[in-house]
């Protein structure tokens, strides 16, 4: 089963992902960290998830860049927090910045590889795309390829909850 769990900043969501993780039973449990932590606020935010999930038996792959070269050990549930996160890793690289579509096909391709070694794999995103304000080059190629990515997880997934205010409401499957 593929599920994606979208949602706004502070919604809940990785609570959520977490929970529905914990549903598929004692089998292995891989956390997919795709954040790189280059900041005191970054290295904030990887400290209160750990502490989110440290007695939920998780074993953590650090993953910021390249999902199609993960290899798990055996099949499992898999939990990949952030997809925003490895779309900006992806996408902005030290010379510049990658095509969208080539980064795009990149991750797909790794939820591709990554979906066919687990029984369950859950999908954390976020919701970006509905303040209105106007952006930069750089944030709208951002925001236009997570979006094309989103579009294509929604379509491979089973189950799309947008997480609002930390209730779950289901977009798609049951």
């Amino acid at each position: 089963m593929m599920i994606v769990v979208t949602g706004g900043s502070g919604s809940g969501k990785s609570a959520y992902a977490e929970q529905r993780i914990q549903e598929f039973g004692q089998i292995p449990r891989y956390y997919l960290a795709t954040m790189e932590n280059r900041d005191e606020e970054s290295q904030k935010r990887v400290d209160r998830h750990r502490a989110m999930r440290a007695d939920k038996h998780f074993k953590t792959v650090e993953c910021p860049y390249d999902l199609q070269n993960v290899q798990l050990e055996e099949p499992g549930a898999v939990l990949l927090e952030c997809m925003s996160n490895l779309v900006a890793n992806e996408l902005f690289v030290k010379d510049g910045m990658t095509h969208m579509d080539q980064t795009a096909g990149k991750i797909l391709n790794g939820v591709s590889r990554l979906k066919e070694q687990c029984a369950h794999l859950v999908i954390v995103t976020n919701e970006v795309f509905s303040d209105g304000m106007l952006y930069d080059e750089w944030t709208r190629n951002y925001i236009k390829c997570l979006g094309i990515v989103n579009q294509y997880l929604s379509q491979m997934a089973d189950q799309v909850i947008e997480v609002v205010y930390t209730i779950p409401v289901m977009q798609k499957g049951e």
